[in-house]
């Protein structure tokens, strides 16, 4: 199950914090492609139509797989917290899909009541 870390967000600030320094954009990125096994297997799944699962799982982890390369980033630059949380997937090539996942990383602080 994937997990999410407790200071990123797709907003530009998170509730509860001030932002006290902010590193700039940081990313993660994969490039992924489907097996022949993989590919004949969701053919079958789409004969009967509906989620095909195993494209699902695959999206699902190039997607972990990207998030957590982001916060790895983001820690090396000394940040604790990332905002502005994007993904984005550009096919390469038949088959070939690149994901990417991007924010702003920062620090903060929790904000005076």
């Amino acid at each position: 199950m994937s997990q999410t870390h407790p200071l990123t967000t797709t907003a530009f600030e998170l509730p509860g914090y001030r932002v006290t320094k902010s590193f700039g954009v940081v990313r993660g990125i994969i490039v992924r492609s489907r097996s022949i096994i993989g590919n004949f297997g969701a053919s079958i799944q789409s004969i009967f139509g509906g989620n095909i699962s195993l494209y699902t799982d695959l999206c699902e982890r190039a997607r972990e797989d990207t998030f957590n390369l982001m916060l790895t980033h983001a820690g090396q630059l000394g940040a604790n917290a990332v905002i502005g949380v994007r993904y984005d997937a550009t096919e390469i090539a038949p088959g070939i899909t690149e994901v990417l996942c991007y924010g702003t990383a920062v620090f903060v602080e929790h904000a005076p009541e």
